[in-house]
């Protein structure tokens, strides 16, 4: 069994989380990593209410009784999304750890911290990993530039950005981007993480509620099945190769479009309606990670993160311990 700072913390088996993913982070697939000895996370935005997502989470507990936090990722939003009824759901649920990310979690950290909550950070450079450590957070999770959803600007791998953020600053750090396997986390481990963050991998699993159509793309599709869009927004977004997203990249070859000309396409509603829940895999754009490459399969959480463990701990006392010895 691998112990990490990571495991001591959060009081899971192993180093192993799942991060908020917006249509898919319900309290099923968040139960299921849970009891299989990983961490996972309810993503509050999906929840219209404090109360609903109050409900989410004592739905959760009837599932497991094993660790399990909230995802509050804090970005702008046309409509006003309710983050001090979210915060204090989260604190009158008694859930003990969040996953922020997005904008600083600054305003929130004080009543967190009065809680006894533990904010792990989800951070895309090194410079915003250092002012995150610096503000009181708990732990950062580093999105590498393989990762699904927002990489940043930099374009940095987790290769260079993990080791360079662990030596950056002294709070724990958990590698996020093209994680997939135990190779992955023995990889991660070496490089100064204590643990490592799966999203797309999370995807693949029986207990996701998405589509199986969504679930066998990511099966079938390979590392380079993936596509930047909006980067002349500066809002880097790593989707599926679809035809939407294909039609996105190709309008915005134009740099003087704006948002508003891809804006029904990208429109996430229209991703979660029509490809999460409907299973059209080209009815809208819908984020995937490089780390599909290597992903074979759909199996259950608690069979995939036994592999992980048990694929981890035979490199480490295998074909490591072989090099040296």
């Amino acid at each position: 069994m691998i112990r990490t700072r990571f495991t001591e913390m959060f009081g899971v088996e192993t180093p192993i989380t799942m991060g908020g993913m917006t249509g898919v982070g319900y309290g099923d697939l968040v139960a299921a990593v849970a009891n299989a000895g990983a961490l996972g996370f309810i993503t509050a935005h999906m929840f219209p209410t404090a109360e609903a997502l109050a409900k989410e989470i004592e739905r959760t507990r009837e599932l497991t009784d094993k660790p399990f936090g909230v995802n509050m990722t804090i970005l702008p939003s046309i409509n006003p999304i309710p983050y001090d009824e979210y915060r204090r759901a989260i604190i009158e649920t008694g859930v003990k750890v969040v996953e922020t990310a997005g904008r600083s979690p600054e305003p929130h950290l004080p009543e967190f911290k009065a809680a006894g909550v533990k904010v792990i950070h989800k951070c895309t450079s090194v410079r915003h990993s250092v002012t995150a450590a610096r503000l009181g957070v708990d732990v950062i999770s580093i999105d590498g530039f393989e990762c699904a959803g927002h990489p940043g600007e930099d374009d940095v791998t987790l290769m260079v950005l993990l080791p360079a953020t662990v030596d950056a600053v002294d709070i724990p750090v958990i590698a996020s981007g093209g994680m997939a396997d135990g190779r992955s986390l023995v990889a991660a481990l070496s490089l100064g993480a204590e643990g490592v963050n799966m999203g797309t991998r999370f995807l693949a699993t029986q207990e996701a509620k998405i589509h199986a159509n969504v679930k066998q793309a990511i099966v079938d599709n390979t590392e380079r099945d993936t596509r930047l869009i909006n980067r002349t927004l500066r809002n880097t977004a790593r989707v599926a190769r679809n035809a939407v997203s294909e039609e996105v990249v190709a309008i915005q070859q134009d740099a003087s479009k704006t948002f508003d000309d891809v804006k029904a396409l990208v429109a996430g509603v229209r991703g979660r309606a029509n490809v999460l829940e409907g299973g059209d895999i080209d009815g809208g754009i819908w984020t995937v990670g490089q780390s599909q490459g290597l992903v074979h399969d759909i199996p259950t959480c608690a069979e995939l993160v036994a592999r992980i463990s048990a694929q981890a701990e035979e490199i480490i006392n295998g074909r490591l311990g072989r090099l040296t010895g």
